[in-house]
């Protein structure tokens, strides 16, 4: 819906130019279109660790790498798929996005967990082969983990069965539950600065970190609440 109400401004912009210019007679027929209601209040999907547990041990060994390297990068399947081991730099820790959506080449931290994932797929590689590789020694390509994935996700009982880019929105959830800033999270994720993306997905969990924090951290003051409350009495109503 998101994408919608940005394709209706972009037709109303281009139609409005024309009733300017006076191509068309009138804007009766577009100006009372209106934009979706809460279309930008998105609520993206993820998985939890546990979901994410049973859904790795479900996959077939080819795919599981492909869903590990999903979930230690926020990298996109097309970004996995075309990623090189020349990408993997072990001593930094990091691997290099060189093409992305975004059109922006990009460097992406890993944890201990991530480093020994690429370490151990680029093992014996020269710096020009494919990290992920089919188990037919083939290279992934478009909608190739579609179905594979959807097996997957029947075995492990994730109901309903999730895409891809799924894996995405639960790397970068995890890391803004766990108190990361918005704007490094969109650094990993390739999003452009300043963009909302990050904000319109993730601020939510944000929110929920920060109460949590909160709840965890407030020292406590000894109150005594008291176990019924006396309502107030307005001592200033008239008597009947």
């Amino acid at each position: 819906m998101a994408t919608a109400n940005r394709l209706l401004n972009i037709l109303k912009a281009v139609l409005n130019l024309a009733h300017h210019h006076q191509y068309v007679a009138d804007n009766e027929a577009w100006r009372a279109t209106k934009r979706h209601k809460g279309a930008d209040s998105v609520r993206v999907r993820y998985l939890a660790v546990d979901e994410a547990k049973r859904l790795l041990n479900a996959c077939q060994p080819d795919l599981r790498a492909m869903v590990q390297g999903a979930l230690l990068t926020g990298c996109r399947y097309s970004e996995l798929a075309r990623m090189r081991v020349h990408d993997f730099n072990p001593e930094a820790g990091a691997i290099h996005i060189r093409e992305s959506k975004s059109g922006h080449a990009r460097h992406v931290a890993l944890n201990d967990e991530g480093r020994a994932l690429f370490t151990s797929l680029c093992v014996g590689k020269t710096g020009k082969e494919m990290v992920f590789l089919r188990s037919d020694g083939g290279t992934w390509k478009s909608a190739q983990q579609t179905q594979p994935l959807a097996d997957a996700c029947k075995q492990a009982s994730i109901t309903p069965p999730i895409g891809f880019h799924v894996l995405r929105h639960s790397y970068a959830s995890g890391l803004v539950m766990r108190g990361v800033p918005l704007a490094v999270v969109g650094e990993q994720l390739g999003h452009a600065k300043g963009s909302p993306v990050t904000a319109r997905h993730y601020a939510h969990l944000s929110a929920s970190y920060i109460a949590d924090t909160v709840r965890a951290a407030l020292p406590s003051f000894g109150l005594e609440i008291a176990r019924s409350v006396v309502p107030h009495r307005n001592v200033n109503a008239r008597k009947a």
